[in-house]
């Protein structure tokens, strides 16, 4: 390793361009007051979400209907709370208006559709988000309403009176990362319209676990934990900590340490057993952790076992679930499920495999071979008590601490999970985005993944502590590229959360920060440092070797005084900015030779705030902003600034809209003023550089977003959530041109993206309901507006227009408030086909697809009661399409004359059915013994011969495999058409074949109707009957429209 000699000197003066030089000039807005905004300006904005779900993520808790199975309701530690109707076949997010951190869910089993749901998750590591209270549905969760606790922050367990269901406990664990006095044991008697604190301890302690007696409820039990989190330290147990029992209900308590360890307790986990209630287990943190037992209802307990194998973490694993008929058997959350099955003596694995660290457990009353399980990895059923597990692979809730994207085509999408390694995958792929799609860079706790800028196929990925690698994709191999100390040098401190970050332009140059900051111009094989410690290097906030209170916890989570975020200016390779965990942004304007603190005694942040995101702007390039996160020292406010001379000054950029605390800021790389802020409450824009802001809120639930990437050359925001995997917004070209004006005028028309026409793809797979598939993003023509005002009378549609100015479709329009948009799929409508009595599975549905329109500019008119707006949308091929413009127009005039050949006979087999349902009708009048009904009749037959000739006409069971003109014309258009490039040789041979067949049918029609039908015609005219009309191609195409 290479060492710089560096000082905090003085930067070098950097001139600024004119008109940069101060804020207000920075600042292209549409007037003084900026652009207030409400959630609704964003209308109907899509954003898809894309996965993943094949690793799924941390599942915190869950219930099962005990009567109904298939019911099952899952809350995530991110991504809110989940429903199935089918035992785990298929689920869907049911909670997507409320908080996304779930603590517990219990059903009310004498009432099923009564759900009642405690947010906050309670396995409190390093990143938990936070709750807002308490919820119940009793529709079976297709609503919700708040019940209360509000200031709660975490509830870890709800359970219900089983006699009387407006009584309700509730152990609330209370926040973690301050002091606070709502916590403690709760009680409703009124179904949550009022709560009493029925057992406190004090503001570091709450209640983590209750018991009830099934036989006798008045009989309770309750732990109390004291714990607090800060950045640089977790500890665990106290005086405050205990186990406590009640008699009456809850009205009094006492606290149970017969037999239980002396000293200081921390985390405890209790189980009545069912089968026999007298007998209670509890998992005991302490000195010296252990199982207990009790066999006298709490009174006194003894120790079974110090097995490490179930007192590990207990912070993260400490619940125990009851067998509910042997009251020998019990099981343990840990790294890996424990049972016992002789009554805690001895414990072991379940032997099916499963993703590691349990949180939850249900397991069948009638029935307890049958289980399921919540792990860090997702779902996990067993008809086998353990033995062997199915994993539900369609639960997207993934937990992403940092997202990236590459400039392939289609763009990857890379990124790091919680205890699920480091993935990417495709934007786009042929069948929707597939748990096939995502491919697995690495294991452990992922973090930052990012792509080497002169090589998309090296790949930089890390787990944990700043454990880096470099991955070359072609050959799947890893090589460890981590810098090591050098000899003299201080230790490194690596964060949980190392950042990694490549350079902008094309040579590689690569970035990552322990306490200083690194950079590589060689992929990692060598390193130099180009700052001097950048931290505040407190001492007293290093004391991670020590974290973990009476169980230590040493995992890295508590590294403190690192770098964490890290930002190369796109203008100017020499301006870096650096951001640490204990509160320090610096910058360099030299390329690393000198650094400036620049925030300190910023107003309105408190010192030793964690810079959680900077960014450089894409337009000046003495611009940035900044995010502060507080929220690990009991701060949850959002803390975002805005630098106009490289961090000189600062404005505060925070405003009354914007809800928890913030993650991540990104500016737009077209439209200056357009920002992007991930916070703990969701994503929030603003569309004048910060002044107001307003949540996307209607497509997207209120979850954690930890970072964002944008894709320049695609226009589209990715989202990396922790709780809901990861999210695009594929177009922000309508949020680009939502200008003051447009706002305020009463209808704005748009620009959108152009449609591109792609080779349309699919597979042959038909893998069940389970099967998870994230939609693509659309290709079809987008035409955007605003309405300023929701349209409520007279007409709104969409008329679009040929470059030649032929209406070709109307459209209904959208009459929403705010952003609407309407969709055009830039196809022609499918081939006439002459319908069929036959089903044929390969011509039935071989001319589904109408052709792709035509390269160009079409123009389109809305109209909007009486007032008519026009625009302007473009048609043009995928810039990866596979086909050059020769291949394509060779194809498309084959497909052309295809397209017409089929409307063709549609138009002769059609005109033929009515000439011959026609004469037989005026035979059928005439009767039988008239000469004139023979001569209908015999020219019926022979119509309805030559019709034989065109197409199957046979009406049989089956399928007969006979095909005609028609079926072999429409086999062929399918081939054709269902490739982008020139037909081949045959192909075209057997249009050419065709093309004469088509033209001897026309032919022979003429022939068969020009004489005959004349003379049958003069009959008919003598018996005062209608003649009989050959259908005219206009009438035909009138029929078809």
């Amino acid at each position: 390793m290479k060492r710089l000699v560096l000082g905090l000197g003085l930067l070098c003066v950097l001139v600024l361009p004119a008109g940069i030089q101060a804020e207000d000039e920075a600042r292209d807005l549409a007037g003084d007051e900026g652009i207030p905004i409400t959630s609704h300006v964003f209308g109907d904005l899509p954003v898809r979400e894309i996965g993943p779900a094949i690793m799924s993520g941390r599942i915190s808790a869950l219930d099962v209907v005990d009567d109904d199975p298939r019911i099952m309701f899952v809350g995530t530690a991110g991504g809110g709370v989940w429903r199935s109707r089918d035992g785990g076949i298929s689920f869907a997010p049911v909670f997507d208006e409320h908080c996304q951190s779930i603590g517990c869910v219990t059903i009310d089993q004498a009432r099923p559709d009564t759900i009642w749901v405690g947010t906050g998750e309670s396995w409190v590591r390093n990143s938990v988000s936070v709750g807002d209270g308490i919820y119940r549905s009793t529709d079976g969760g297709r609503t919700w309403e708040h019940k209360g606790l509000p200031n709660s922050e975490r509830i870890a367990e709800i359970i219900i009176h089983p006699e009387n269901p407006e009584v309700v406990y509730a152990a609330v664990l209370g926040p973690l990362w301050s002091a606070g006095q709502e916590r403690g044991l709760y009680r409703t008697t009124d179904g949550g319209q009022t709560w009493e604190k029925i057992l406190y301890v004090d503001d570091t302690t709450g209640c983590n676990d209750i018991a009830i007696d099934p036989q006798e409820p008045d009989i309770m039990y309750a732990a109390m934990w004291q714990f607090r989190r800060a950045p640089d330290f977790f500890t665990s147990g106290g005086p405050g900590s205990g186990l406590h029992k009640s008699m009456d209900g809850g009205r009094t308590w006492r606290k149970i340490q017969d037999g239980l360890p002396q000293g200081d307790l921390g985390r405890i986990a209790i189980a009545v057993m069912p089968s026999r209630p007298s007998v209670l287990y509890a998992a005991v943190e302490s000195g010296k952790s252990g199982f207990y037992r009790s066999d006298d209802l709490g009174e006194s307990w003894r120790l079974t076992t110090t097995e490490k194998g179930i007192t590990g973490r207990p912070f993260y694993f400490q619940h125990l679930v009851p067998d509910p008929r042997d009251h020998e058997r019990v099981y343990k959350m840990n790294t890996f499920v424990q049972v016992s099955t002789d009554g805690g003596e001895n414990f072991q694995g379940l032997g099916g495999r499963a993703h590691a660290d349990g949180h939850a457990m249900w397991i069948d009353p009638h029935n307890p071979r049958r289980m399921v399980l919540g792990t860090d990895g997702g779902i996990y059923i067993s008809q086998s008590r353990g033995s062997s597990f199915r994993h539900v692979a369609n639960l997207p809730v993934s937990q992403f601490y940092r997202v990236s994207v590459d400039d392939h085509r289609p763009f990857r999408v890379y990124g790091g999970l919680q205890d699920n390694g480091s993935w990417c995958a495709p934007s786009r792929s042929e069948a929707g985005i597939e748990n096939r799609d995502w491919e697995n860079l690495g294991g452990g706790d992922g973090f930052a993944v990012v792509v080497d800028t002169a090589d998309e196929d090296i790949v930089y990925w890390e787990w944990q502590g700043g454990n880096i690698r470099r991955q070359d994709r072609r050959t799947g191999e890893d090589k460890d590229i981590k810098p090591l100390e050098w000899e003299g040098g201080p230790e490194l401190r690596w964060h949980w959360n190392t950042p990694i970050v490549v350079g902008n332009g094309p040579e590689s140059r690569l970035y990552v920060g322990s306490q200083f900051l690194h950079r590589s111009t060689d992929r990692g094989d060598s390193w130099e440092v180009i700052s001097p410690d950048l931290t505040t290097n407190n001492e007293r906030w290093q004391r991670q070797a020590e974290s973990g209170g009476l169980t230590v916890d040493n995992t890295t989570a508590e590294n403190h005084c690192t770098i964490f975020s890290i930002a190369e200016s796109p203008l100017n390779r020499n301006i870096i900015w650096v951001g640490t965990d204990d509160g320090n942004l610096q910058v360099t304007g030299n390329g690393g030779r000198d650094w400036r603190l620049t925030n300190k005694d910023l107003a309105g942040l408190p010192a030793g705030t964690w810079v959680s995101c900077v960014e450089a702007s894409r337009h000046n390039p003495n611009e940035a902003f900044a995010t502060f996160d507080g929220h690990r020292r009991g701060d949850m406010r959002p803390h975002v600034y805005h630098t106009v001379d490289m961090g000189r000054s600062w404005t505060r950029l925070a405003t009354a809209e914007i809800q928890g605390h913030a993650h991540v800021i990104r500016q737009d790389p077209v439209n200056a003023d357009l920002l992007f802020l991930g916070t703990e409450k969701g994503l929030f824009i603003s569309l004048d550089r910060g002044r107001h802001w307003a949540r996307f809120a209607e497509h997207m639930p209120p979850v954690g977003i930890r970072d964002m990437a944008i894709q320049a050359r695609a226009s589209a925001l990715v989202m990396g959530t922790h709780g809901r995997g990861i999210w695009i917004m594929d177009d922000l070209e309508p949020l680009r041109n939502l200008t003051r004006e447009n706002i305020e005028s009463g209808v704005a028309l748009l620009a959108s993206r152009p449609a591109e026409i792609r080779v349309p793809r699919g597979r042959s797979f038909s893998p069940g309901d389970e099967h998870y598939a994230a939609p693509n993003p659309d290709s079809d023509a987008v035409i955007a507006y605003y309405l300023q005002k929701r349209h409520l009378f007279g007409e709104m549609k969409i008329e679009i227009f040929t470059p030649e100015g032929e209406l070709l479709t109307t459209l209904p329009g959208g009459k929403r408030k705010g952003l609407n948009f309407v969709t055009w799929s830039p196809r022609l409508k499918p081939p006439k086909v002459a319908p069929s009595p036959v089903l044929d599975p390969s011509t039935s549905f071989a001319a589904a697809v109408g052709p792709p329109a035509p390269e160009g500019v079409y123009t389109y008119r809305l109209t909007k009661g009486k007032r008519q707006y026009e625009g302007s949308l473009e048609v043009r091929y995928a810039p990866d399409y596979p086909h050059d413009p020769a291949e394509r127009a060779a194809q498309q005039k084959v497909v052309d004359e295809l397209y017409g050949m089929l409307a063709r006979l549609a138009y002769v087999a059609e005109a033929a059915v009515d000439l011959r349902d026609a004469a037989r009708q005026r035979a059928d009048t005439l009767g039988e013994k008239e000469k004139l009904a023979r001569k209908l009749r015999s020219f019926a037959d022979e119509v309805d011969a030559f019709h034989s000739t065109l197409m199957v006409t046979e009406d049989v069971q089956g399928i007969p495999g006979v095909r005609k003109l028609r079926e072999k014309v429409v086999r062929l258009y399918a081939a054709i058409a269902g490739f982008g490039g020139a037909p081949t040789e045959s192909q075209v041979q057997r249009l050419a074949v065709f093309r004469k067949e088509i033209a001897a049918a026309d032919g022979a029609f003429g022939d068969l109707t020009a004489g005959k039908l004349a003379k049958l015609n003069k009959g008919l005219q003598k018996k005062g009957l209608a003649p009989l009309e050959l259908l005219t191609r206009e009438a035909f195409a009138e029929r078809e429209r």
